[in-house]
């Protein structure tokens, strides 16, 4: 059910208890059930043929996965979701159906590398041309857009650097050109940029990420507008790829926090961020909230926070010796974990893979380490940080 006309009378927290499930529909439960289903039953031949029931078959939906579903369209203020096994599947599903065979695609150069494989593999031998775009185009855009360019997919703050978009400018021309365009909006949730009310057509979420938020979870939603929800939903149920009841549930429990866990790392990792400039082995902090950083205009102008991820350029002047100088600092971390994925309630720290990039180049400074900010307290995870420099200075 769409909520574009829908006008939020409660603040964040409040819709974030209270969306995606009515108690009263299930005995007064405040949580839903849990529905494992593959087969459903019909009363009746006739109604077995017209299908003319609320469920059919498992993979079009759950009471369970519609509660999910019901709260991201509250948050997004779609007219349709879809939840799907991860958040890689989040992209891929709504790329198969917005494109076909002889269709142009434009992709933000910053974007997530595993979006990059899928494009250059799969759509490449379904016969559909890829073209990346430098992240601060905006308008310019204009100059890219092909007669047969169905969509262009933004991401902002982009991966690993946090390059900045103009959203609106880019899904101006794109609309304009009759184009289609998505957004992978996981860095910021729906809590500090809703992109439908952006021009975006189709907001995507690695909902494992602050959803979720406990590193436990794959899971990924696909929020999508009128015009785009009709191609979305077709792509999903051909595809089968429906998320299991009990990821759903979780990740509805876990939107139950996702406001008081973004006010943390939030905090937190913008203390750590503004700590860092000038810290000696730290040429530069890539986080769009710092006035330091390039796109911070942008960010401020869409965007009304910030979450816990960003990342330091090591001062490493000799290019031979930024992937010794970068595991030496993650490997004199103590409290950091090193692994990928993030929004979960630990930091974690990696050394960021910038090799696909053609536009967007990599800071030429030194090796970039992303860092995850999580819930611990900021004393502790800034000491931290001091151990990893203090280690690839001496390495």
């Amino acid at each position: 059910m769409s909520n574009e006309n829908k006008t939020p009378k409660t603040g964040i927290n409040t819709r974030l208890a209270h969306s995606g499930h009515d108690p009263r529909s299930f005995h007064g439960f405040v949580n839903p059930p849990v529905v494992h289903a593959s087969t459903v039953l019909f009363p009746d031949s006739a109604t077995m043929v017209s299908r003319d029931q609320k469920y059919t078959y498992g993979t079009y939906g759950t009471p369970t996965t519609d509660a999910l579903n019901a709260a991201m369209n509250e948050l997004e203020g779609s007219e349709g979701t879809v939840a799907v096994p991860s958040g890689l599947a989040a992209i891929t599903v709504p790329f198969l159906g917005a494109l076909s065979a002889g269709d142009h695609l434009l992709v933000v150069d910053s974007v997530y590398g595993p979006t990059r494989n899928f494009c250059a593999g799969m759509l490449s031998r379904m016969g559909i041309e890829t073209s990346y775009y430098d992240p601060s185009i905006g308008a310019d855009i204009e100059g890219l857009m092909r007669p047969n360019t169905k969509l262009v997919h933004t991401e902002a703050p982009g991966s690993n650097t946090f390059e900045m978009q103009d959203i609106p400018a880019i899904a101006e021309v794109a609309h304009a050109h009759g184009a289609l365009v998505s957004m992978d909006n996981t860095w910021a949730t729906p809590l500090f940029f809703k992109p439908l009310d952006h021009g975006v057509d189709i907001s995507i979420h690695a909902a494992t990420k602050y959803p979720a938020g406990h590193s436990d979870i794959l899971i990924g939603t696909v929020s999508a507008n009128k015009r785009a929800w009709p191609a979305l939903w077709a792509s999903f149920t051909a595809l089968g790829v429906c998320a299991a009841p009990d990821d759903s549930y979780m990740t509805l429990r876990g939107l139950r926090t996702m406001g008081v866990r973004l006010d943390r790392h939030q905090q937190s990792t913008l203390a750590i961020a503004h700590a860092l400039e000038g810290v000696a082995g730290v040429a530069r902090v890539l986080h769009p909230a710092l006035e330091s950083f390039p796109g911070h205009a942008l960010w401020k102008r869409d965007f009304c926070g910030s979450s816990g991820i960003f990342s330091i350029v090591l001062d490493v002047a000799d290019a031979s010796r930024h992937q010794a100088k970068a595991h030496a600092f993650l490997d004199a971390l103590e409290i950091f974990g090193l692994g990928y994925s993030w929004g979960g309630y630990e930091s974690l720290a990696v050394h960021a893979n910038l090799s696909d990039r053609t536009i967007a180049m990599p800071p030429k400074e030194g090796p970039v380490i992303r860092l995850q900010i999580g819930l611990e307290d900021v004393e502790d995870l800034m000491a931290d940080i001091e151990r990893g420099l203090d280690a690839a200075r001496a390495a």
